[in-house]
Parts: C-alpha cells; structure tokens; sequence
C-alpha cells in the first residue's frame, strides 16, 4: 500500500505504462505536472524518442493553473501536426482526469489531435 501521494501515484503510473506503449504512427502523448509548471511529451517507446515537447514555461505563463494548461495542450497539438501526427495515445502520467490534466487533453483536441 503506498504511503503518500507520490508513492500511489507512482504505483498508478507503472500500471498505466504497462498497458500503453506509443509507436512512431500513434505516438504516447504523456504528462508531467510538477509545482510551478506542466510538460506534454510526444513520444515513441519503439525507437525511444521524443517527437515534441510543450511546456508552460516555454509558453511563459505566470502561473499553472487551467488556461495555462490548456494553452499548453494547445501547443503540443501545433508542434504535433508539424510532425506529422494526428493520432496519439494518451498517458495521464498517474494524475486524475480533471482540473489541469483535463484541459491539457481538451486543448490537445481542439487543436486537431485524436485520442
């Protein structure tokens, strides 16, 4: 059993690992969120690659928080069609699906990727 929050979510995003593997036609679209900022990653596991890589910081935002997230989402999805990639598979990274991660997926789409 994990004791903290770090630890549960660890042990959720080996399980998620486990089961989702991106290739370099349906890439992993994967999250990091840490205090100060989020990261997306496009990623192919066969070759073990980064195709694309957004963050908040890189956007300049002041603060992370649901627009910046969204932006962000927004962006991978730009830097992704440059790539070449309109399919992704998507990696939560152990995070709940609501609040930053959801606006980071709901950017994504808007911006033109499927997942």
């Amino acid at each position: 059993m994990a004791t903290n929050n770090v630890q549960r979510r660890t042990r959720i995003r080996r399980g998620i690992r486990n089961k989702i593997s991106g290739t370099s036609a349906k890439p992993r679209l994967s999250i990091f969120k840490s205090n100060r900022a989020i990261y997306a990653q496009l990623i192919d596991d066969e070759k073990g690659h980064t195709i694309a890589a957004a963050s908040s910081r890189e956007l300049g935002a002041a603060s992370l928080n649901v627009d910046a997230s969204r932006q962000v989402g927004e962006k991978i999805a730009e830097k992704a069609k440059t790539a070449g990639v309109e399919v992704v598979v998507f990696d939560r990274g152990g995070y709940l699906y609501h609040g930053k991660v959801k606006a980071l997926a709901d950017g994504a789409r808007s911006g033109g990727l499927k997942f």
